[in-house]
């Protein structure tokens, strides 16, 4: 448990840290970077919001917020708390046009940080847990490593950036969105900023 926790945060880390990060979009405060390596393409939307970076991450680090400003999470709820830092969700997310609807069962990990320089963390991924088996009606999907760096800019304002590592699977959803045909991105990050604000 503890190994699965640490990996967590380790690959998100390790994600947020790696260099060939491109820039694709900047827009109204919100810039969307991506970064390939072979079929795994990920992504980081950097936002900027005026509130302290402690406040954000406690609004970032409770999914069951997450509903009211990410229109892909459909329902979520805790299906065990780990500990204070570690919670494990089950998340359903609404059916794409002639798809099931997904769920996914995620572990959330959170860290503070121990330097005034290092970012608050919240990370995610997928885990298996045997009481919540895949079921016919949904899709079971997997979130590879995912989460937000929360940096501290001043007492009332904050950098957030969201990370996802994208499987060939989920890249129909995000392709569209890359081209510039549809806004979903940047309209996500905007919903956030504004909840957090």
């Amino acid at each position: 448990q503890a190994y699965v926790s640490y990996s967590n945060i380790a690959a998100l880390t390790h994600l947020a840290a790696k260099p060939g990060w491109e820039i694709t979009s900047t827009l109204d405060g919100v810039k969307i970077w991506t970064h390939e390596e072979g079929d795994v393409l990920s992504l980081k939307v950097e936002m900027q919001v005026k509130i302290p970076s402690h406040l954000a991450f406690s609004l970032l680090s409770d999914f069951t917020f997450r509903q009211q400003w990410d229109k892909h999470f459909l329902t979520c709820e805790v299906l065990q708390a780990v500990n204070e830092d570690e919670k494990i969700y089950y998340v359903t997310s609404p059916p794409m046009t002639g798809h099931r609807p997904r769920d996914f069962v995620i572990l959330v990990s959170q860290r503070q940080p121990c330097k005034p320089s290092e970012p608050y963390i919240v990370a995610v991924k997928s885990v298996i847990l045997p009481s919540m088996p895949p079921s016919s009606e949904y899709c079971r999907s997997e979130i590879l490593c995912a989460g937000f760096q929360i940096h501290s800019d001043s007492n009332s304002s904050c950098t957030v950036c969201y990370f996802n590592q994208v499987t060939s699977g989920v890249m129909p959803y995000l392709a569209a969105n890359l081209t510039g045909s549809s806004k979903s991105i940047e309209d996500t990050a905007l919903e956030c900023i504004k909840f957090l604000e």
